[in-house]
C-alpha cells in the first residue's frame, strides 16, 4: 500500500501542514520537529506527489506544447529540440494537437485554467493563434515555433524563408539553369509567400523575369507535387528546373519527373526547401533549403525557460537562418 502525507504525520506526531512545509522547504518548522519529520520520511519510504509539491510551490515545472498534427514530417523534430532542453532543465512536457479543432482547443484551455503547466511553446498554431495571443495578453508565457510566417503578436522563434527562396534561384542559376518551374503551397501560409518573394528577387538581380506564368500550387504533398509537375509536362512548358516550395512537394516532382522520361539532374534539376529525413533517402537525393527545425525547437524551449526563471521575452523574433544543402538533384 501506498505511503501517504497523513501516514507520515501521523507517525512524526504532526500535522500534514507541517510535512508539507518541510518537503516544501518554508522554514517555519523548528529544526528538530523537521529532523525527525525527514526522519520518518526516509524510514516509511514516503514519496511526494511531484505535482502536489509543484502546486505548493506555485508553479508545476511542466511547459505545455501545441502542435497542429503529428504527421508533419519535421514535427518530430521540432519536438525532439524541445524535449531535449525541457528535460535537462528538469521540466516536464505536455503535449496537446489541434487535431479535433474547437474541440481540442476546449480541452487545452481547461488545462490552462487548471495551471497544468507553466508556460507554453506553439507550433505554427494557425486559426489558434488568436485564442494563444489572448490567452498570452491575459499572463499565459508563450512562445511560438513559426516557419509559415504568421508573425505573431506574441515572441516567436522563425526562420529566414525569403533568404532561403533567394539562395535556391542563385544556386540555380549558378549552375545554368534559366527556366524554373516553382511549385508553391497553400498561400494562406505567410512562408510560401516569402520563399517565392526572395526566389523571384533573386532573379530579378540577374535580369530574369519573374516566373509569373510557371508558377503552380500544391498542398504541400507528395501527391499534390506529382500532378503539379504532371500538368506542366502535359501542357508541354518548358522547364529546366524545378524549387518546390517544401520537400514533399520536391519528392512528388522527382516522381513525375522521372514516369515523363525527364533525367535528374541532366535534363531538371530539382530544389526542395526544408531538409527533412526524406531528403537524403529520395531517388535522386535531394538538393534542399535546410531549416534548422531542431534547432527551432531549442531555442524557443530556452527562450520560455529563461522567462520563468526571471528574463524578460525578447520584444523582437528570434530568427535562425537557412542553410542550401546541395545533393544529386541539383548539383554544382
Amino acid at each position: 500500500m501506498r505511503v501517504t502525507i497523513a501516514d507520515v504525520a501521523r507517525t512524526a506526531a504532526v500535522s500534514k501542514t507541517t510535512v508539507s512545509r518541510v518537503l516544501n522547504g518554508k522554514g517555519e518548522v523548528d529544526r528538530t520537529t523537521a529532523e525527525r519529520v525527514r526522519g520518518v520520511i526516509d524510514e516509511l519510504g514516503y514519496v511526494p506527489s511531484s505535482r502536489a509539491v509543484s502546486l505548493a510551490r506555485g508553479n508545476s515545472r511542466t511547459l505545455a506544447i501545441l502542435v497542429p498534427s503529428l504527421g508533419w514530417p519535421w514535427i518530430s523534430q521540432i519536438l525532439q529540440g524541445v524535449s531535449d532542453t525541457v528535460e535537462s532543465a528538469g521540466y516536464g512536457l505536455l503535449l496537446f494537437t489541434c487535431n479535433r479543432g474547437e474541440q481540442s482547443m476546449a480541452q487545452f484551455t481547461s488545462q490552462v485554467t487548471a495551471r497544468a503547466f507553466d508556460g507554453l511553446l506553439a507550433i505554427v498554431p494557425g486559426d489558434a493563434l488568436p485564442t494563444l495571443e489572448k490567452l498570452h495578453a491575459q499572463g499565459l508565457p508563450a512562445v511560438v515555433i513559426d516557419d509559415q510566417g504568421q508573425r505573431p503578436r506574441l515572441p516567436f522563434v522563425a526562420t529566414t524563408n525569403a533568404e532561403g527562396g533567394a539562395a535556391a534561384a542563385r544556386h540555380l542559376l549558378d549552375t545554368g539553369r534559366v527556366r524554373p518551374l516553382v511549385v508553391a503551397g497553400p498561400p494562406r501560409f505567410g512562408c510560401v509567400q516569402d520563399r517565392l518573394t526572395g526566389f523571384r528577387a533573386a532573379l530579378r538581380e540577374r535580369n530574369l523575369p519573374k516566373p509569373g506564368a510557371l508558377v503552380v500550387g500544391s498542398d504541400f504533398t507528395v501527391s499534390s507535387g506529382r500532378r503539379a509537375v504532371e500538368g506542366v509536362l502535359a501542357e508541354g512548358r518548358p522547364f529546366d528546373s524545378v524549387f518546390a516550395l517544401n520537400d514533399q512537394t520536391a519528392v512528388g516532382a522527382l516522381a513525375a519527373l522521372r514516369a515523363g522520361g525527364r533525367s535528374v539532374p541532366d535534363d531538371v534539376a530539382v530544389i526542395g526547401f526544408d531538409d527533412v529525413p526524406m531528403a537524403s533517402v529520395s531517388d535522386p537525393q535531394l538538393t534542399t533549403i535546410r531549416q534548422p527545425i531542431r534547432r527551432m525547437g531549442e531555442a524557443a524551449a530556452q527562450m520560455l525557460l529563461h522567462h520563468l526563471q526571471g528574463a524578460p521575452l525578447p520584444a523582437e523574433p528570434v530568427v535562425l537562418p537557412t542553410e542550401l544543402v546541395v545533393r544529386a538533384s541539383a548539383p554544382n
